[in-house]
């Protein structure tokens, strides 16, 4: 007997943040799966690269160049995804300011960077949510994604904005959650550890890095391919039941 519980090819899924790291390899990973992913990057050139790659392997992509902290960029995003496609099954909201954010307390954070990190990682999530929701809704079907982050439960330090905003993502979950349920859309928050990326963080210090992964049950270094099962579960018809959920994937880092 044919089990299609966990097939997501045909799905259209929107990847914001798409262009390198966690989202160009969760972009790669749906559409190895049969699903056609959208990129929304604000890069363009790396846009473009992903892009060629995925069509490269004979997968099938749209590349939309997206800020995902503008409002009109976001609704004109998925209005060229709907008129591609006609529907919008997944949302993930991947895109996110930590790479470029030096490690330093909270009291030397500069007011300009702290709000772009709340701007970007708090605002361009609701504002991709709020986008897709009209046409989920329309569908009677959808899931939202939100990736959150395994410094919320430590308090990690050194990192106070990107920590506060991505501890904001996990209540925005639940809200949504609660509020879209009636309407057949999932919505969940994944919380990755310290993940091995092209982007990882250069500033962090050795020894918390060191610190970081000898606190996991599982003492190894946490890389995409580690999150790209949990995403394309909760992407998929195997999760329908699971909803305003905020699940760490860090090989035991932390316990929820």
């Amino acid at each position: 007997m044919e089990n299609n519980r966990f097939d997501v090819s045909g799905r259209v899924v929107i990847i914001t943040g798409a262009g390198q790291g966690i989202g160009r390899d969760y972009a790669l990973a749906f559409a190895e799966a049969g699903a056609i992913p959208v990129l929304a990057e604000i890069n363009g050139e790396k846009l473009r690269n992903v892009a060629a790659e995925i069509e490269a392997k004979g997968g099938q992509a749209l590349a939309v160049e997206t800020d995902v902290g503008s409002p009109d960029s976001v609704a004109a995003m998925v209005a060229a995804t709907l008129d591609a496609y006609g529907k919008i099954d997944v949302l993930i909201n991947n895109a996110a300011v930590f790479a470029t954010i030096p490690q330093r307390k909270f009291y030397e954070i500069p007011y300009e960077e702290w709000n772009k990190v709340l701007h970007v990682n708090i605002t361009g999530s609701y504002l991709c949510a709020s986008a897709v929701t009209p046409a989920m809704r329309a569908a009677g079907q959808g899931r939202i994604i939100n990736i959150s982050s395994g410094t919320v439960p430590q308090g990690v330090p050194g990192f106070m904005h990107y920590v506060t905003s991505k501890a904001a993502i996990v209540g925005m979950t639940r809200v949504m959650a609660r509020e879209l349920g009636d309407d057949n859309i999932n919505v969940n928050a994944v919380m990755p550890g310290y993940t091995e990326t092209e982007v990882a963080h250069a500033s962090m210090d050795p020894d918390m890095h060191a610190f970081i992964q000898q606190k996991r049950i599982l003492k190894r270094p946490e890389t995409p391919d580690d999150l790209i099962g949990t995403i394309l579960f909760l992407a998929s018809p195997a999760s329908s039941f699971i909803t305003g959920q905020s699940i760490a994937c860090c090989g035991g880092e932390v316990m929820l």
